[in-house]
């Protein structure tokens, strides 16, 4: 028996403009209550003795010394100064504030709340149309394919400063992408599969290379012991090329070795035969790893050729592709470029494709012109990254900021026009200007990709939230009251007098309007009540 309220769309919508009609009203409601509480406050006054007891309040408040309010005052510093830092703290680690967190998530739900599930609005077209939504999740992690190699690149970093370059959440996804490619959904696994299963789950660099022995004794031709042998045992790229070539179907890895060894020509050809050979293996991105190594090469030609093949509307982009198209662009005309002729005579034709190649690259990925600018410092590239965001930045960089260099001149572009590109984009980020607007979701992931010694690149800036910034007015200002009390006691207890008379003032004017204005009478027989 099919639901009948889902196949009666009038009452779904008599329900969800029930919910929001409550949602709107509860506002108003919460103010009536809490004036009718004022007002029965008022007219019960007399049987609660509320005179009394704030004339005893006054006297006792009176009786107290200046020693009192600066302890008073100092106390209320100090815990609104504990806050901040806590507040300050949180809002570095997570991005958000803990107060308002923790409002939104249990406190809007009581008020009424209605979060907005309805994200079509993030992919509007460039005309302000909706569009659908992607089929790749907009915050999906993608293999590194200039990923670097753990024994031979990421342990010694990890020697020199005693830092791990990789996160566990990055080395769990690698694990999973092994186990992927090595078993695929294979039901029944060789007992040497089954080890290494566990071997890439093993958190332990030791166990890992342990289980893979093992696995080697169970079957000589284990392919994936060997990988895990060549990346994570072998402390040279030279002894990891030769743990390589012992197996089949390692051709990528050996091409990757190639381009480290300083065999360029060779990884190339390995890698154009790679592409012929398997043209669905786009998911794994050996094209960025050509473009970058026939960066190297200096094969300009051949860069645009593998452009105009991989640069289409219908494939997804990267900031390889993306920046690449800008550096061939802003190569022909950097090296007479001067910002003041510009200024003078206006942009020329080639001038004017490469800014938009930079403003379209900039738009893509935000991150990457300050570390290509050197204005924030490089890491080790994850094995995992989020396109768009900072681990994808930091990736690119860390590759091709040698081949911006060496074009001459275009770092000065980039330096004088990558900023003009955030005057393009709308503002707040609803919509894109050349892509879909850029996602929300990029900080977190880059977070659990990225170490945490990195201090991860945010777009759009965030700006303070609003509780850090009172609790800083908050400590801020007790602590000057508490100084002033110490310094000017009877001067203080004055201007608290008057500050306290001034601020009941009118509810006493309030009071005396209702009271001439309603029969004594009335309260007496309502008192009575």
């Amino acid at each position: 028996m099919e639901d009948s309220t889902g196949n009666n769309p009038q009452s779904v919508g008599f329900t969800e403009k029930l919910k929001s009609w409550l949602s709107w009203s509860w506002t108003y409601i919460c103010f009536i209550w809490f004036g009718m509480v004022l007002i029965m406050i008022y007219v019960l006054r007399s049987p609660l003795k509320l005179q009394e007891s704030f004339t005893s309040a006054s006297v006792f408040l009176n009786t107290l010394t200046p020693k009192f309010y600066v302890a008073l005052t100092g106390t209320s510093s100090l815990i609104s100064g504990l806050i901040l830092i806590f507040e300050w703290w949180y809002f570095r680690k997570y991005g958000t504030s803990f107060i308002e967190q923790v409002s939104v998530s249990h406190l809007r739900p009581l008020l009424g709340g209605v979060e907005s599930s309805s994200t079509s609005g993030l992919f509007s077209s460039v005309n302000g149309d909706a569009e659908p939504r992607p089929s790749v999740s907009e915050c999906k992690v993608w293999r590194n394919p200039l990923n670097l190699f753990r024994g031979a690149e990421y342990s010694r970093y990890t020697w020199v400063t005693g830092k791990e370059p990789l996160t566990y959440y990055d080395m769990n996804l690698s694990a999973q992408d092994h186990q992927t490619f090595f078993t695929g959904d294979t039901q029944q696994l060789r007992p040497e599969d089954a080890v290494m299963q566990k071997a890439w789950r093993e958190r332990n660099p030791q166990a890992r290379i342990r289980a893979a022995y093992q696995a080697i004794e169970m079957n000589h031709e284990c392919a994936a012991a060997y990988v895990l042998l060549a990346e994570e045992e072998a402390t040279t790229i030279t002894e990891a090329e030769r743990l390589f070539k012992q197996k089949r179907n390692t051709k990528s890895l050996l091409a990757m070795c190639a381009r480290k060894l300083g065999r360029i020509k060779e990884a190339v050809k390995m890698m154009r035969d790679l592409m012929k050979e398997f043209p669905l293996l786009g998911m794994l991105n050996i094209h960025e790893n050509l473009l970058e190594a026939l960066l190297e090469l200096q094969a300009y030609a051949d860069v645009q050729a593998v452009l105009a093949k991989y640069d289409d509307i219908s494939l997804p982009k990267s900031a390889t592709i993306c920046y690449t198209s800008a550096l061939l662009k802003a190569r022909a005309v950097s090296d007479k470029f001067s910002p003041e002729a510009a200024s003078r005579r206006g942009l020329s034709t080639a001038e004017m494709n490469a800014v938009e190649a930079i403003h379209r690259a900039v738009e893509f990925n935000p991150h990457v012109p300050k570390y290509l600018l050197e204005m924030k410092s490089l890491i080790l590239p994850p094995e995992h990254i989020l396109k768009r965001g900072d681990s994808e930045a930091v990736a690119y960089a860390f590759f091709h900021l040698q081949h911006w260099k060496r074009a001459e001149g275009a770092l000065n572009l980039l330096h004088c026009t990558w900023e003009g590109t955030f005057r393009i984009i709308p503002y707040p980020l609803e919509k894109g200007h050349l892509f879909y607007p850029y996602p929300g979701c990029t900080e977190t992931a880059d977070r659990e990709l990225l170490p945490s010694f990195h201090e991860v690149s945010v777009y759009p800036k965030k700006e303070l939230p609003f509780f850090i910034l009172f609790t800083a007015g908050l400590c801020s200002f007790t602590a000057m009251l508490a100084m002033l009390t110490h310094q000017f006691p009877e001067l203080m207890g004055v201007f608290a007098k008057a500050f306290f008379s001034t601020l009941f003032a009118p509810l006493g004017f309030f009071a005396d309007k209702m009271e001439s204005f309603m029969p004594s009478s009335f309260w007496h027989q309502l008192t009575r009540i």
